[in-house]
């Protein structure tokens, strides 16, 4: 018999799963339009050629292509060494890369500093674990136009403030910059060829430790001096002491002679959301920026060229989200520069954070009737509650009840009524359930 489950990384949602999802989707969309983005919507599928225009790193390499229409078997085989003659077109791997060439074909009808968000499926050819699908919900909010700090500020305030609207306070984000860790590199010796070896590796440190990512940089044949003076940087003296997050703690942590400009930049950032963050306060005091400059953070993606962040919260040992700027990339479709960035939420792994209980205030009632109460009765009981503002279902009355009560409890319904022939509108008790 063939397998009725979802393909493997793509799944089912029950009910109560979906609404607990289209609470939180709810929450966030909210919160964005309320720090003035507005939602635009592109495609699922992009042309083959963009998708694969070597901007979307790695993963360009679990796109989902699709073949051309009118091959047949021998047009396949001739081209079977050569996919971009099969296919013309594929499934969207992240929301980045349709989101600039959406900018680059609407500029005209666009503002010139544009806040836009996405919320959408991708997909990805991963190999399915937990935590890892090959269908996801990605949730996007970008800045074109702007290439001050005060977009990252933005993006960041946004993104704390909608953690905390949907019930996980206390979220901080890393910070670094490409320009200062490319800057880094250099200043130990690593050459140009090697470098995309080296960032895979110090992206080990929170996992490896210093000592562990020197030994896989040896082992990887990086240069020896290079390597020498990188561990060295990392075994230095540092004490921290608590203070806000500024230039003194910026440059604390990074070689002497760092960049003005990118320290001044992060500096910039810091400044604008302690400015938003301790705006709140009543008592007078400054707020603690929930900023953490990380001169090791790394983020994966080749199209990052200034600004990255991970958002992190106590609740979890791994990241809710990222982002970071791409100033090049909607020059490849436009054929103009134009400072653009991002910021991400992981949907899916925030969603298993947050309180279940969380969700739709109105009443929800079943009504659990006899069989032979005529339908137009039904409904007139429907009606009546569902005038009144609650969510009500019909269930015809089983052997079971226990059991039919069970299953409407877990699908987010509270109260329950008895429906016979005999009941007058309005004349319903309504029990609660759980």
């Amino acid at each position: 018999m063939a397998s009725v489950n979802p393909p493997r990384g793509m799944r089912d949602f029950l009910p109560a799963d979906k609404a607990r999802r289209e609470r939180v989707l709810a929450v966030i969309r909210d919160r964005y339009r309320v720090h003035g983005f507005d939602e635009i919507e592109t495609p699922v599928m992009e042309e083959y050629a963009r998708l694969h225009a070597g901007i979307g790193g790695d993963n360009e390499k679990l796109a989902y292509n699709v073949l051309k229409r009118g091959l047949d078997a021998d047009a396949v085989r001739a081209a079977a060494d050569d996919l971009s003659q099969l296919t013309d077109l594929g499934l969207r791997y992240d929301l980045t890369v349709p989101l600039a060439r959406f900018y680059a074909s609407h500029r005209g009808e666009l503002p010139t500093v544009f806040r836009s968000i996405q919320i959408a499926p991708v997909w990805r050819a991963e190999r399915p674990q937990k935590g890892r699908y090959r269908q996801f919900m990605q949730c996007d909010i970008d800045i074109m136009g702007d290439a001050s700090a005060r977009a990252e500020a933005e993006l960041i305030v946004a993104t704390l403030d909608t953690l905390d609207a949907l019930g996980l306070e206390g979220g901080s984000v890393r910070i670094n910059d490409r320009r200062v860790l490319d800057w880094m590199l250099d200043s130990f010796g690593f050459v140009p060829d090697e470098r995309p070896g080296v960032l895979i590796t110090i992206d080990k440190l929170d996992k490896i430790g210093p000592a562990g990512v020197a030994a896989e940089l040896r082992q990887r044949g990086a240069t020896a001096s290079a390597v020498d003076a990188f561990e060295a940087f990392l075994s230095r003296p540092v004490t921290l002491e608590h203070s806000p997050f500024g230039e003194r703690q910026v440059r604390k942590l990074l070689p002497a002679d760092a960049p003005d400009h990118v320290v001044a930049h992060l500096v910039g950032i810091g400044d604008a959301v302690a400015a938003a963050r301790g705006a709140a306060t009543t008592d007078g005091a400054v707020a603690d920026i929930p900023l953490v400059f990380d001169p090791f953070l790394v983020r994966g993606m080749g199209y990052y060229t200034g600004t990255i962040f991970e958002l992190a919260h106590p609740s979890a040992d791994y990241s809710l989200g990222g982002g970071g700027r791409y100033d090049g990339m909607i020059g490849r479709f436009l054929g103009q520069d134009v400072p653009a960035v991002g910021f991400s939420i992981g949907f899916e792994r925030i969603v298993d954070l947050v309180d279940a209980a969380a969700g739709d205030t109105r009443p929800a009632v079943v009504l659990v009737h006899d069989r032979d109460v005529p339908e137009a009765e039904l409904l007139a009981h429907k009606a009546a509650l569902v005038g009144a503002g609650s969510r009500v279902r019909l269930e015809h009355r089983t052997k079971n009840l226990k059991a039919l009560l069970e299953r409407a409890t877990a699908d987010g319904y509270t109260a329950f009524a008895t429906v016979s022939a005999a009941a007058a509108p309005g004349s319903l008790e309504l029990k609660p359930l759980g």
